[in-house]
């Protein structure tokens, strides 16, 4: 398999397993904190990167100084852009946590890439074709097929948890589609660290009611190893995902995020003793299907 491929698969399972690990901390990690600790380090990951071609001579030399010389109306949409995905997307996928099994909150969260591609569609920036709406519907199908345990049980309880999952993937393909021409416009790399950083800076103040400062000091080693597992991994991921992006088609990327809820489960089940059981597996494989048949184009069914 290509390395390309690999890093997406790579991304994919990362996904899900950030997703468990937060789910392991989040009772002991307030939401908006963990979100600041994470993108914290996700910073600090990126940075070698992004410091990378400041000794390249190449035809393109574009560095993190190029940031300096970007008009201030694109600093600010970025900024207010990169506190949409890195920032409230994580804090509402944070809170969702605190109710919702790690495998649940994966299926919710998968729906990211297709509503992505549907929000894009609706916008008239990508076709809406057959093969995204079945794959939506299949998707939507999956993630109802997940619910029908707690659907059955009388007084279940309020879907606060549910909703804040399902809010951050709206979010974030909110966000997917209106930073694209900045992507195109700016380096990927330079722009995410700067979101990133952006995040990271205003989600210190934000949690200041969670009493931040005092209670990082206060977390035991175990839950600093776990956060910076989530942090890390969340840096390298994402440096993943770009390169996997730059060197392959991003419908052949985007399949590969069904890794997502099938690790979310299998981790779950393993590190959290949640339930993996026969609605869960038959929502991950619609999931899967759903996510293959949105991202499967017409040239991709020509080579059959």
């Amino acid at each position: 398999m290509k390395l390309a491929l690999l890093a997406a698969a790579a991304t994919g399972i990362q996904v899900g397993a950030a997703i468990v690990a937060s789910r392991m901390v989040v009772a002991e990690v307030a939401p908006l904190t963990l979100a600041m600790l994470r993108y914290g380090f996700g910073f600090l990951c990126l940075l070698p990167f992004v410091f990378k071609p400041l000794g390249a001579v190449t035809a393109d030399r574009r560095t993190w100084n190029a940031i300096a010389q970007v008009p201030l109306a694109d600093l600010a949409a970025m900024a207010a852009l990169g506190l949409g995905q890195f920032a409230l997307l994580i804090a509402l996928l944070n809170y969702g946590l605190q109710s919702v099994g790690a495998a649940q909150a994966a299926l919710i969260f998968s729906l990211f890439p297709l509503l992505t591609l549907l929000l894009s569609g609706l916008l008239g920036r990508e076709p809406i074709s057959t093969r995204l709406l079945l794959g939506v519907l299949l998707s939507i199908a999956g993630v109802a097929l997940s619910m029908t345990p707690k659907l059955a049980q009388v007084g279940s309880g309020p879907w606060w948890g549910e909703l804040a999952v399902f809010s951050s993937a709206c979010v974030g393909a909110v966000c997917s589609v209106f930073y694209r021409p900045y992507l195109q416009r700016y380096p990927t790399l330079n722009v995410s660290a700067f979101a990133m950083l952006i995040s990271a800076l205003a989600l210190a103040v934000l949690a200041l009611p969670e009493d931040w400062p005092l209670r990082v000091l206060t977390l035991r080693p175990q839950a600093w190893g776990i956060v910076a597992f989530i942090g890390a991994s969340s840096g390298i991921g994402y440096f993943l995902w770009l390169y996997a992006l730059k060197h392959e088609s991003p419908t052949r990327v985007t399949i590969f995020l069904a890794l997502n809820p099938l690790t979310a489960a299998l981790l779950g089940t393993w590190l959290l003793h949640e339930i993996f059981d026969v609605w869960l597996a038959a929502a991950i494989v619609l999931i899967a299907v759903g996510l293959w048949l949105a991202t499967r184009s017409p040239a991709d069914q020509a080579r059959r």
